[in-house]
Order: C-alpha cells, then sequence, then structure tokens
C-alpha cells in the first residue's frame, strides 16, 4: 500500500473527506468531521495513524513490530502503523476500516442511520 492506494481507500468510503487542517505535509481523512487517519504525504515509508480500542491498540502493539503509540495523538485511543514489507495489507485495511467504524458509532444516531443508508 502507498500513499495513493491509502487515499483511494479511504475515500471510498460514505461521508469521507481529506483535508489539511495542520500544514500542506498532514493529509488528515474524517468521517462527519471527525478524523479517523491521519499520514504525512512525505514519509518514507509510509506511516499513518489510526484510532483503535484502548485494549486492541495494546495487543497490536506487541503482536507487530510496525504498530507504535500514535504519533502526536492520544497514545491510549490511537496507533501509528509503519508501512514495512511485512505488513500484510489486508490488515492495514482492517485496521483503517476499525478506525472509520470506532468513529461512526460515536456520531449521533441520525447520523449514523444516513451513513449505514448509502
Amino acid at each position: 500500500m502507498n500513499i495513493e492506494e491509502l487515499r483511494e481507500y479511504c475515500l471510498a468510503k460514505p461521508f469521507v473527506e481529506e483535508t489539511f487542517p495542520f500544514g500542506e505535509d498532514t493529509l488528515v481523512f474524517k468521517v462527519m468531521g471527525k478524523a479517523f487517519l491521519l499520514t504525512s504525504i512525505s514519509s518514507r515509508p509510509l506511516q499513518f495513524n489510526v484510532k483503535c480500542n484502548p485494549e486492541k491498540a495494546i495487543e497490536l502493539r506487541e503482536k507487530h513490530s510496525y504498530v507504535l503509540p500514535g504519533y502526536h495523538m492520544n497514545k491510549q485511543h490511537w496507533n501509528t502503523v509503519v508501512r514495512e514489507s511485512n505488513a500484510n495489507t489486508k490488515l492495514l485495511k482492517q485496521w483503517i476500516d476499525d478506525s472509520y467504524q470506532l468513529i461512526v458509532d460515536a456520531l449521533p444516531k441520525k447520523v449514523r442511520e444516513q451513513i449505514k443508508g448509502i
């Protein structure tokens, strides 16, 4: 997965927008105005932050060398994923999906229903 594939994957989700609220290098993907993924467009290798259930966040860090506490984020709720050669793309997409879903689940019921209706 490279930055373009990451971008396309995120933008394919309902009600997702891309923004640059922290400057021209930090790309943030939001659903209904709430961030679910942040990445530097210039980082090599690709790295991105995703939201995660606190217990699962610790488990993933212990299991995968390329999963770290969220850089510049709440370390309890965010992980930084470094795209290394041994990182499984299917797993990366699952973590992106999980982050997106955590944000959607926290939205008001009316908004969640609107998203599910798509």
